[in-house]
């Protein structure tokens, strides 16, 4: 592919302040054996959805310890710029690689230390050194959810075919409007290359459950009122319990299935149910809840879409108080339950605002306005309503996410063949 003036241009001075840069590229981590895929992150909520998408990808594969360091199938090699943090429940799943200078030799490093199959680069924000590196090492190239907005940089202007020289390395682009797919056109992207595919963001996964022994829990409930206490800290438990009282004062038949955010405080949270003279059950000793069980503690895992289908209301804990941060609420929003969190949900706050902005989420900030809210969302159809909100804004990137998962297997077979 014939280099443009423009692209010339820059990569002759990212050669010249190589040398002024300090340091240069350093490895997060060891290349792992079997499949890269190099997934490169302008904001958290695209590190959000490319983490996600991978993990689906993995599963759709059969590969069930991918992103296991030394263990062969599936990886995710997650790039963003400096300053971006990695989704913290993404956890061991994902190599988190920061990049800085744009420049041949540290793209050089990168492409030599990671060897990617595949990069999936999302929104825009070019970095023309790597990505033409990328391009001659034989990496597929593939832009996701292009934004006209980040596609052109204020120090470009002086380089009028800069942009369309990069978006030529490209194999397929998936422009997030018309409005996108428009600008992109003016640059010369053909039209085989081009796809209008709408916004790539973290969607809702639906979790697997027990049908028949739903039906036996929904039985023993017999029409009981119930909210679900999701991914709950010890330190938060006394406002939730504290909330529950309040709201039973009005709903007599309110029932709570309370579960911890890790197993570690499970006898904690046993001691203060029986502290409180709570008429309570557990789980993980075969407890059924009776007409007369006030709360069920979950104490285990593998449940939650059960949990989930069985509850009206989810309030996502590890959010009321400082320090906290959050709980996915795609979950919720993937079952029909109302969803209801605290302040401190700074790990996944982007779904936060998408499901609040929509009407599906509400906020609470202690246990009376905890209280208030599982009270007024006891009401059948109070709780649809927020559920369904939530449910559209969890759907509405199905389709893109669906369409890239289907590329990536196409690729992924090919590299498999090849």
């Amino acid at each position: 592919m014939a280099r443009s003036l423009s692209l010339a241009a820059y990569m002759a001075l990212a050669r010249r302040g190589t040398q002024a840069a300090d340091g240069g590229f350093a490895p997060s981590g060891e290349r792992p054996a079997g499949a890269v895929i190099w997934g490169h992150a302008t904001s958290l909520e695209h590190a959000n959805a490319l983490v996600q998408l991978v993990e689906r990808l993995s599963v759709q594969r059969g590969e069930e310890n991918w992103g296991t360091p030394g263990a062969g199938g599936l990886h995710l090699l997650l790039t963003t710029a400096q300053g971006l943090v990695l989704p913290s429940h993404a956890r061991a799943l994902t190599f988190h690689q920061p990049l800085s200078a744009d420049n041949p030799a540290e793209a050089a490093a990168f492409l030599d230390h990671w060897r990617p199959d595949i990069c999936l680069w999302t929104g825009g924000d070019l970095m023309p050194a790597l990505l033409t590196s990328a391009d001659e090492a034989g990496v597929p190239l593939v832009l996701v959810d292009a934004d006209t907005a980040m596609l052109e940089r204020p120090g470009w202007r002086w380089l009028p075919d800069m942009t369309p020289s990069l978006l030529a390395r490209f194999r397929r682009i998936l422009a997030r409007s018309d409005g996108a797919a428009r600008y992109l056109r003016r640059l010369g992207v053909p039209e085989e290359k081009l796809s209008v595919t709408g916004l790539f963001q973290e969607g809702a996964i639906p979790l697997p459950y027990d049908e028949a022994l739903r039906d036996e829990m929904a039985a023993s409930l017999r029409g009981r009122p119930t909210w679900l206490a999701a991914m709950v800290r010890h330190s938060e438990l006394h406002m939730i319990l504290d909330a529950h009282r309040q709201a039973s004062r009005l709903a007599h038949r309110l029932f709570l299935i309370l579960v911890p955010e890790t197993l570690d405080e499970t006898e904690a949270f046993r001691a203060t149910l029986r502290q409180g003279n709570w008429r309570h059950a557990i789980w993980s000793q075969g407890g059924m809840p009776g007409e007369a069980t006030q709360v069920l503690l979950a104490d285990t895992r593998g449940e939650m879409g059960l949990w989930y289908r069985l509850a009206t209301i989810a309030f996502m804990g590890n959010s009321l108080l400082p320090g906290m941060g959050g709980s996915d609420p795609n979950e919720p929003a993937a079952h029909g339950a109302a969803i209801v969190y605290g302040p401190n949900v700074a790990r996944y706050l982007p779904s936060y605002k998408r499901y609040a902005g929509a009407g599906g989420a509400r906020i609470v900030r202690d246990a009376g306005t905890l209280a208030a809210a599982v009270t007024h969302l006891i009401a059948a159809d109070r709780s649809a309503t927020m559920a369904h909100a939530a449910w559209e804004v969890a759907t509405v990137g199905a389709e893109v996410t669906d369409h890239i998962l289907d590329m990536l297997q196409d690729m992924l077979d090919d590299l498999e063949v090849a």
